[in-house]
């Protein structure tokens, strides 16, 4: 038997990933917005960087394509302190952001209650996130950011399912998702056996073989799709099914699976100009293809794990 040769995951410090706050972390995290929505569970698209609000201004503010509302994402390379927390109640009131998610590299107790607060005593579609950064290695290994959520609302899957409900309502873009998804089962006339198109940004594809979603979407700039669980199914359950299959579900999906304190995996997307319609086959295409390869994938898994 052959005894692997396994390292040791080392913390660093943040400075020797990000050596300046607004220099360096907050370009690279307005690149990186794919990792940080991995973690909290909804997709985040870029609004802008460095957003004035007064004489302050706001780190990174983002958009929940779900719902077209908007995130704001306040981060330092330091403990929480008191000035962020001022800040962040500023920005909120005057970007009126829904969703808050404060990125420190340590969270004084303080803090903490005050965020809980903030989800306890705000009604919906209000979110406040704390998230604890931390940077890794093994050995010479290149440096590897991890995002650990510490606190989130107690409600937050109730939220998302109301997200999805609100998306229905006919705005513009509600009426671009629409006619978009119309589009694709027009195309893919079995994919309505999946649902009837709506307004909102994803559809759903359940595999009852392993209890598992495949989610799709379509957003301003990208089509795309992911595993999750079902709604309210613990995150750490999702896990637990999916890690034992980690190596091949990757080759598969060609995409990564995320840690046990993401809500989903496996995500995939594809960049397109979304509201050029003639690139509408071809995101349909894509979305079909793919869809049904993580459908096929995963029933294959689930049927092995019966038998």
């Amino acid at each position: 038997m052959t005894i692997p040769n396994l390292g040791s995951l080392e913390e660093v410090d943040l400075r020797q990933a990000w050596p300046h706050e607004a220099q360096s972390f907050t370009p690279w995290l307005a690149e990186h917005l794919d990792l940080l929505a991995s973690v909290v569970g909804i997709p985040l698209e870029l609004e802008g960087s460095e957003v004035a609000v007064d004489e302050f201004s706001a780190d990174i503010l983002a958009r929940n394509p779900l719902n077209d509302s908007l995130v704001l994402i306040e981060n330092q390379l330091m403990p929480s302190d008191h000035s962020h927390m001022g800040q962040i109640m500023t920005y909120l009131a005057g970007l009126e952001a829904h969703t808050v998610i404060w990125i420190a590299s340590g969270f004084r107790e303080a803090h903490l209650s005050a965020v809980r607060w903030l989800n306890d005593h705000t009604v919906d579609p209000f979110a406040f996130f704390a998230i604890k950064l931390k940077v890794v290695k093994i050995s010479d290994s290149p440096l590897a950011p991890i995002f650990e959520v510490v606190v989130k609302p107690n409600s937050w899957e109730r939220q998302l399912q109301a997200i999805a409900k609100d998306g229905q309502t006919l705005t513009d873009i509600g009426q671009f998702r629409r006619s978009f998804w119309n589009h694709y089962i027009d195309r893919y006339p079995d994919e309505e056996r999946h649902g009837k198109p709506g307004a909102y940004s994803n559809r759903w594809r359940t595999v009852a073989e392993c209890d598992l979603i495949i989610s799709s979407y379509v957003s301003k700039q990208s089509v795309g799709l992911f595993i999750r669980g079902r709604r309210g199914a613990d995150g750490r359950d999702v896990f637990d099914i999916l890690e034992p299959h980690a190596e091949h579900l990757s080759n598969v999906t060609e995409s990564t699976m995320n840690g046990p304190e993401s809500d989903h995996h496996f995500s995939k997307w594809l960049q397109f100009d979304v509201l050029d319609e003639s690139n509408w086959n071809a995101m349909s295409d894509w979305l079909y293809e793919k869809s049904s390869l993580y459908e096929k994938t995963l029933k294959e898994l689930g049927q092995n794990n019966a038998t």
